[in-house]
């Protein structure tokens, strides 16, 4: 039994949900979401409470997901997702130019990156990003592809890291 597909989702103050044809809506403060339903899933709502209930008892790992999935969507709708993302390196520098995000990596040229929709990027110095969104997944897929341009190596640190990462420093080579 999935002990994450038993706890309910309450929904809080704000946030509007509704379930049909297999679709889940939720709108908040933020913006909506909409989410499409595994069949293998019976979804109830009573009371500001979302449970979530296989028809099968094997389908318990799927429940588990959806209830998961569902309450990304509820706290995204109401707070919103952040990554912080650290350029470390000589020269290395950030910032956003309207719907682009311009990076100096060390490179012999500069990395523009267009953000998507739904998605907001800042700056607060040069050397930091902020990746913004109410999609969980969308906020996490776009901080790894700026992450990717240039990812941190491990003799010297340098590169593009999250705010939270640690760069395990090997040592170089003895002659």
């Amino acid at each position: 039994m999935s002990r994450i597909a038993k706890s309910p989702i309450s929904i809080p103050a704000g946030v509007e949900f509704s379930e049909s044809d297999g679709v889940v809506r939720v709108k908040g403060a933020k913006g909506s979401l909409e989410m499409t339903l595994h069949p293998a899933i019976v979804l109830s709502f009573e009371d500001g409470v979302v449970s979530i209930s296989p028809i099968k008892e094997e389908d318990m790992a799927m429940a588990g997901t959806m209830r998961a999935l569902i309450a990304n969507m509820v706290e995204g709708v109401s707070n919103g997702f952040e990554r912080k993302l650290t350029l470390v390196g000589v020269g290395y520098r950030a910032a956003v130019q309207g719907k682009s995000l311009n990076l100096q990596l060390g490179f012999s040229h500069p990395v523009d990156f267009s953000i998507p929709e739904g998605i907001t990027v800042e700056c607060p110095t040069q050397t930091e990003v902020v990746v913004r969104g109410i999609d969980k997944q969308q906020v996490g897929q776009v901080a790894a592809e700026i992450r990717a341009f240039r990812p941190p190596e491990p003799y010297k640190g340098k590169g593009v890291r999250y705010a939270d990462e640690r760069v395990v420093m090997k040592e170089a080579k003895k002659a």
